[in-house]
C-alpha cells in the first residue's frame, strides 16, 4: 500500500491541474445531483416492529382514519382576555380550511369540542334529574300499591284483587329495573366525564385554544408540503387580536448546515494550523481540501434524500466528520512533507514519500473510522445505519482527497508550504533550522516510575469522576421544550403546559382487547361495560391526569382511549406509565394493553437503541483489539489502548448527561430545558469516537514502536515516540475539537449534543488518555509492553502503517541518513539492550 500511495502521490503531483479539475468536476456533479434529485429530510425517527408501531398498524386496520400522525395549533389572545365570538368563528373557519388540505384527515374546532362537552354535561345533569323524578314517582307508586294491598287484606278482598296487584307490582319492578339500569349507565357516564375532565381544548380563562389535527399518513411520513400548507392556512390570514403557534409535531425546525458557530470553529482550526505550520499557505491547504471534501460528501448525501428516509441530522453529521477528519488527514501529509523539505528532500520525491508514509497512516486510520461507522448497520436500526453510511461517505472522500488532491496542491505551491525564514535558511544551508530536528533529542530521559504511577492514577481517577453522571443516563427524543426559546414550537409547548398541563404535550393512545359475546347485542353490552372497566383502571393510576374513551371497533373487539399523563412526554413517570400499561391485563384472558403515541414511540426507539448498544460496543471493542494487535504486534498495547477508549467514551457520556440532562453549565451551553439525552447519541458516539481514538493511538504509538524496534530501550522509546507525535496529535485534537465544538451552539439540541459529545470525547481521549495515561502505562510495562507470543508473531501479517519500509528503501537509494520515523533511533544498529531491528 505504501509503495502504491508513493506512486499515486507522485503521479498526482506531476498532473496537478488534471487532479484538481477532476475534483472540481466531482464537486460540480454532486451539486447538480443535489439540485436535481434532493428531497425532503425527516424531522422524526421510527423503527418498524416496535410495540408502538404494532399498535399503530392495528389501529389503521380496525379504525378508519386512525394510526395517522397528529399536529397541534395553539391560539392565544394577545390581551389575555377570553376569545370573542368573532375570533371563535374565525378559528373554526381556519380549522375547516385545514381539514380540506390534502393529507389531513380532520382538524377539530376547539370551541365546538368544548360545546359538545358542555352539552354532554348538561344532558347528564338533566338525565340525573329525570332519573330522580322517576325514582320518586316509582316510590310513590310502590307506596300506593302497598297501601292498596294492605286495605284489601284488611277488608278480606285480597284474593279478588291479588292478580291485579301482582300485575301492578310487576310493572313497578320492571320500571325499577329499567331505572336502575339507566342509573348504572348514568353513573358510568358521569364517571367518564370525570375521568376526562382534565382534557380540554379551551383553557379555563378562555384565552388559549388548541386546534388538534389528524393526518392520513404516519407521523414520520407526513410530507413537508402538507405541513407547510396546513401552517399557511393559519398564518396567511392572521386573526386580529390573536397569536398562533405550532407544536413540535407539526412545525419542523430544519437545522442549518452552516452557521456562525461553525465558521468560528473553522477560524480556530486555521489559527492552530498557522501556529503549527508557520505559513498561511500551509494552513489554508488542509482547510481548502476539507471544504471540497465535505461539499462533495454532503451534497451527494442530500441528493439521495428523495429515495431514502433521511433525518435532518444525517447530512450534518457527515459535515461534522468531513470537516474534522478532512483537515486532520491533510495536516498529517502536509506536516510530513514540510519536515522532508526541511531535510532538503526534492519536491516531487517529498510529496511521494509523504503520501506513502503519512498517507498510508491516513488510509489505515480512515479505514478504522469507516469500518466503525458502517458497523452501525449491524444494529438493525435503519436511520442509525444510514447515519453511519453517510458518515462513511464523508470519511471515504476525505481519505481520497488527502492522498490525491493534497499532493496535487502541494506540487503547485512548491516550497511556499514553508515559511519565508525556513525557505531562506534552506537555500543558504541546504537544510532548514527546523526546530523538530531529531538530533535534538539526545538528552531525553525516560519518566520516573513514581511519576508514571501518579499520572496513571490521576488520569484514571479524573476520567472515572467525569464518567459518573453516565450512571444516570436517560435516553429520549427532544420535544418542544428543547427547542430554542424564541421558536414557535417552544411557545406552543409552553402554552399547552401552562394552560392544559404537561401531559397534554404528549398524550398516550391506549388500546384494550375486549372479550366480545355470543351475539352482536351481547358483545355490544359487554364492550360498554369493559370499556368503563378499562377506563376506571387507567384513571386509578397516580401518574394519570385524565382518560377519555375514543371508540370501540365495529366488531366490538377493541377499545381505544386517550390517556393524559400528569407529567411531560420525556419524564420518568410517563416512561414508567407506558411500561405499567403494557404489563397490565385489565380484562382477564384478553392480553395486556397496547400503548402508542409520540411519547410511547420515542420510548420504544430509545429502548431499542439501548438494547443494541452493548452488542455494538462489544463489536467495536473487539475490532479495536484486532486492529491494534496487527499494528503494534503486542498484547499489552491493544488492551490498554482499548480500555483507554472505553474510559474516554464513558467520560464523554458523563459530560453529556451533566450538561444536557442535569443542566450543569446550562447558561454557557445554551441548554434552556435539560431533558433526556438524545437516544441514538451513545451508539453513534461509539462508532465515531472509536475511529478517532484509533487515529490518535496510531500517531502516538507507532513512533514508540518504531523507536523500540530500531533498538531504543523500551522506556526511552516511549518518550521518543511521544515527543515525535505529540505536536501533530495536539494540533489534530484541537482542530477536531474546535470543528465539532462549533456545532455545540446550534439552536437544535440534537446537533448541539452531538457536537459537544464528539468535541469533549476527542479532547478527553487525545489529551488525557493518549498523551497522559497511555505513555505512563507503557513506561510501567517496560519491555513487557511489546511482548507477543512467538506463535502469534509468526501468523500475524506485518502491517507497516507509517510506511517505514518505503522510507528506508528510498533513503537507501538516495544514500540519505534520515531516520526511519520521528523519534526512532538511527538505523545503524540496535541500541544497547534493545531488540534487533525489524
Amino acid at each position: 500500500m505504501a509503495e502504491f500511495l508513493y506512486k499515486l502521490g507522485r503521479a498526482c503531483a506531476t498532473r496537478a491541474k488534471t487532479v484538481i479539475a477532476v475534483w472540481l468536476a466531482l464537486l460540480l456533479a454532486s451539486s447538480t445531483a443535489f439540485f436535481l434529485f434532493s428531497g425532503e429530510l425527516e424531522d422524526s425517527f421510527s423503527i418498524p416492529g416496535t410495540p408502538t408501531d404494532e399498535v399503530n398498524q392495528r389501529l389503521s386496520e380496525e379504525f378508519d382514519g386512525m394510526g395517522g400522525g397528529a399536529g397541534t395549533v395553539v391560539y392565544r389572545t394577545e390581551d389575555g382576555e377570553p376569545f370573542t365570538g368573532e375570533q371563535e368563528e374565525a378559528i373554526a373557519d381556519r380549522a375547516e380550511q385545514a381539514s380540506e388540505v390534502s393529507g389531513v384527515d380532520d382538524a377539530v374546532d376547539p370551541f365546538a369540542t368544548e360545546q359538545d362537552r358542555a352539552d354532554q354535561q348538561q344532558e347528564t345533569e338533566e338525565g340525573r334529574e329525570e332519573l330522580e323524578e322517576g325514582l320518586e314517582e316509582l316510590e310513590a307508586g310502590q307506596e300506593e300499591l302497598d297501601q292498596g294491598r294492605a286495605q284489601a287484606e284488611a277488608a278480606g278482598m285480597l284474593d279478588q284483587v291479588e292478580d291485579e296487584l301482582d300485575s301492578e307490582q310487576a310493572q313497578i319492578d320492571e320500571n325499577r329495573e329499567a331505572i336502575e339500569e339507566q342509573e348504572e349507565q348514568l353513573d358510568r357516564g358521569e364517571a367518564m366525564l370525570e375521568f376526562s375532565s382534565e382534557i380540554s381544548t379551551v383553557s379555563e380563562d378562555g384565552a388559549t385554544a388548541l386546534v388538534n389535527l389528524s393526518f392520513t399518513e404516519a407521523q414520520e411520513e407526513i410530507s413537508q408540503d402538507t405541513r407547510d400548507t396546513v401552517m399557511e392556512v393559519f398564518e396567511s390570514d392572521p386573526i386580529p387580536g390573536t397569536e398562533v403557534d405550532f407544536g413540535n409535531d407539526l412545525a419542523m425546525s430544519m437545522p442549518s448546515l452552516v452557521s456562525t458557530a461553525e465558521i468560528i470553529g473553522l477560524i480556530v482550526a486555521g489559527v492552530v494550523l498557522v501556529v503549527m505550520l508557520g505559513t498561511l499557505i500551509g494552513a489554508g491547504l488542509p482547510i481548502l481540501t476539507a471544504l471540497v471534501g465535505v461539499g462533495i460528501a454532503t451534497l451527494t448525501a442530500m441528493s439521495l434524500s428523495d429515495v431514502l428516509e433521511m433525518a435532518s441530522v444525517t447530512p450534518i453529521l457527515g459535515l461534522m466528520l468531513g470537516l474534522a477528519v478532512g483537515i486532520d488527514y491533510a495536516l498529517f501529509i502536509v506536516n510530513r512533507h514540510r519536515r522532508q523539505l526541511k531535510k532538503s528532500t526534492e519536491l516531487q520525491e517529498s510529496i511521494g514519500l509523504a503520501n506513502g508514509t503519512a498517507g498510508n497512516a491516513v488510509v489505515f486510520a480512515g479505514t478504522t473510522v469507516l469500518i466503525a461507522l458502517l458497523g452501525l448497520n449491524i444494529t438493525g436500526i435503519g436511520f442509525l445505519g444510514l447515519m453511519g453510511s453517510v458518515g462513511a461517505i464523508a470519511i471515504t472522500i476525505a481519505v481520497f482527497i488527502a492522498v490525491t488532491l493534497v499532493p496535487a496542491l502541494l506540487s503547485l505551491v512548491g516550497t511556499r508550504v514553508l515559511s519565508r525564514r525556513e525557505r531562506a535558511h534552506l537555500a543558504e544551508n541546504g537544510e532548514s533550522d527546523g526546530k523538530h530536528r531529531h538530533g535534538d533529542e539526545d538528552g531525553i530521559r525516560p519518566m520516573s516510575t513514581g511519576r508514571a504511577l501518579l499520572r496513571s492514577a490521576v488520569a484514571v481517577l479524573a476520567l472515572g469522576i467525569i464518567a459518573l453522571p453516565a450512571l444516570d443516563l436517560r435516553l429520549g427524543m427532544p420535544d418542544g421544550a428543547s427547542e430554542p426559546s424564541d421558536s414557535t414550537q417552544y411557545r406552543a409547548y409552553s402554552a399547552v403546559e401552562e394552560n392544559f398541563g404537561e401531559g397534554m404535550n404528549g398524550p398516550l393512545l391506549v388500546t384494550a382487547d375486549l372479550s366480545g359475546g355470543p351475539t352482536d347485542d351481547a358483545a355490544e353490552a359487554t364492550a360498554e361495560e369493559e370499556q368503563f372497566q378499562v377506563a376506571e383502571e387507567l384513571y386509578s393510576r397516580d401518574a394519570v391526569a385524565a382518560v377519555a374513551p375514543i371508540g370501540i371497533s365495529d366488531d366490538q373487539s377493541l377499545a381505544i382511549f386517550q390517556v393524559v399523563p400528569e407529567d411531560g412526554p420525556s419524564s420518568e413517570s410517563t416512561e414508567d406509565l407506558v411500561h405499567t400499561f403494557r404489563d397490565l391485563e385489565v380484562i382477564e384472558g384478553t392480553g395486556p394493553l397496547g400503548v402508542a403515541g409520540m411519547a410511547s414511540g420515542n420510548i420504544d426507539i430509545s429502548e431499542t437503541l439501548s438494547d443494541a448498544l452493548p452488542t455494538y460496543l462489544a463489536v467495536v471493542v473487539g475490532l479495536s483489539l484486532v486492529i491494534l494487535l496487527l499494528v503494534f504486534r503486542s498484547v499489552f498495547v491493544p488492551v490498554v489502548a482499548t480500555l483507554g477508549f472505553i474510559l474516554s467514551y464513558f467520560a464523554a457520556l458523563g459530560g453529556v448527561v451533566a450538561i444536557y440532562q442535569w443542566g450543569w453549565l446550562s447558561a454557557i451551553f445554551g441548554v434552556d430545558n435539560p431533558g433526556p439525552v438524545l437516544n441514538f447519541l451513545p451508539t453513534l458516539l461509539v462508532g465515531i469516537l472509536f475511529g478517532l481514538a484509533m487515529d490518535y493511538m496510531l500517531f502516538i504509538g507507532t513512533g514508540m514502536r518504531e523507536a523500540y524496534a530500531h533498538g531504543t530501550p523500551a522506556r526511552l522509546a516511549v518518550v521518543r515516540g511521544f515527543r515525535a507525535g505529540r505536536s501533530v496529535v495536539t494540533a489534530a485534537a484541537i482542530i477536531m475539537g474546535s470543528v465539532f465544538g462549533g456545532f455545540i451552539f446550534s439552536e437544535t439540541v440534537m446537533i448541539s449534543s452531538i457536537g459537544f459529545a464528539l468535541a469533549f470525547g476527542v479532547l478527553i481521549d487525545a489529551f488525557v488518555v493518549r498523551m497522559l495515561l497511555i505513555p505512563a502505562l507503557m513506561h510501567l510495562a517496560g519491555d513487557g509492553a511489546w511482548w507477543l507470543p512467538k506463535w502469534l508473531d509468526r501468523i500475524l501479517p506485518d502491517i507497516d502503517v507509517e510506511g517505514s519500509a518505503l522510507e528506508e528503501r528510498h533513503r537507501s537509494e538516495q544514500g540519505s541518513e534520515e531516520p526511519v520515523s520521528p523519534g526512532a533511533a538511527p538505523a545503524e544498529g540496535p541500541a544497547p539492550g534493545g531488540p534487533p531491528t525489524r
